[in-house]
């Protein structure tokens, strides 16, 4: 339906898009000796966890789309969430990108704790890893990506997932924009160890992004648009539905 809405090669992309949509995993538990780097050192992801709830990034330090306006909504929603660093949560961000190095996590972590002066330091993880490392976290919280090498770009779905601190998947937040009352509300869940629901869906993907002018292309707004639609159609429909079996009740 999306393709033959959309149509041609923007058709063919937007197919392909949804393929990159969160596969939520409400109460999956997170590979916690996955094997990862941290400022030239080997380390278990694991470390990252067991203090307080762990937010969960997966994107990538040079990508020249979406991944660092992501992170830097992060950032303002917990700048406004009356949270404190450390001790009611930490932040992990996972390239993955496999050729990325510490250097290149060194350097990610540095201008994005300079947006952030209520971060310590301590309780922000910025890891790389292998292609093994990445898929074992990735898989664990339905997280799906490709490389497309005429773009040479990934394409992946906007996001962060909230683990209580035992490495349980407590909820998602999609997209990007949440605000700090979202945010403080999705950790003090995984504080308590609860599990939200599946989140609506909402596929924004980080590719045909333009990070200089802050929009989607085309190809992607329509895409968008359909979903929407989509979205509204299915909703309406259930009620309908719901309605129906009520009166025959």
């Amino acid at each position: 339906m999306a393709a033959l809405l959309i149509g041609g090669p923007v058709a063919a992309r937007a197919a392909d898009g949804l393929a990159f949509a969160w596969q939520q995993h409400p109460g999956a538990r997170l590979p916690l000796d996955t094997r990862v780097d941290e400022a030239g050192r080997k380390v278990a992801i694991g470390e990252a966890f067991g203090r307080a709830p762990v937010i969960l990034d997966l994107g990538y330090y040079h990508c020249p789309s979406l991944c660092g306006v992501a992170r830097s909504d992060m950032i303002a929603a917990l700048g406004n969430s009356g949270m404190v660093s450390g001790r009611d949560f930490s932040v992990v961000v996972l390239s993955i990108d496999p050729a990325e190095t510490p250097a290149d996590a060194a350097r990610a972590k540095a201008a994005d704790l300079a947006q952030a002066p209520f971060a310590t330091s301590a309780d922000w993880h910025y890891f790389t890893g292998s292609g093994a490392a990445i898929d074992s976290v990735a898989d664990a919280v339905g997280f799906h990506d490709r490389y497309d090498s005429a773009l040479k770009q990934f394409m992946h779905p906007a996001g962060i997932v909230v683990l209580t601190k035992g490495g349980v998947v407590s909820s998602y937040l999609l997209g990007v924009g949440y605000s700090g009352g979202e945010l403080r509300a999705a950790v003090l869940r995984a504080g308590s160890g609860g599990i939200a629901r599946a989140a609506l869906p909402i596929l924004l993907l980080c590719f045909h992004f333009d990070a200089a002018t802050g929009r989607y292309t085309l190809a992607v707004v329509k895409l968008l648009k359909l979903l929407a639609g989509l979205t509204v159609a299915g909703v309406l429909g259930l009620l309908f539905a719901l309605s129906r079996a009520r009166r025959v009740a």
